[in-house]
């Protein structure tokens, strides 16, 4: 391997782990909220697909036949 690659490895991790170390972390009650809004994000994605679903298999089949 060339030297000149293992250098550029190397002064990347020490750049990479310096940034790691001086950014900025969420506290516990702000990592909660950010959880709780990509749940109810989440679940508005499943339902909305859901109801298009049954809507689109009521449209072409005429029934409810999601298989």
């Amino acid at each position: 391997m060339d030297m000149n690659v293992v250098k550029r490895l190397r002064s990347f991790w020490t750049n990479s782990r310096h940034i790691i170390n001086i950014s900025y972390r969420p506290k516990n009650d702000e990592f909660k909220k950010t959880a709780k809004v990509i749940i109810i994000g989440i679940l508005i994605v499943g339902v909305l697909g859901l109801i298009l679903g049954i809507i689109i298999s009521l449209a072409i089949a005429g029934n409810l036949s999601l298989i």
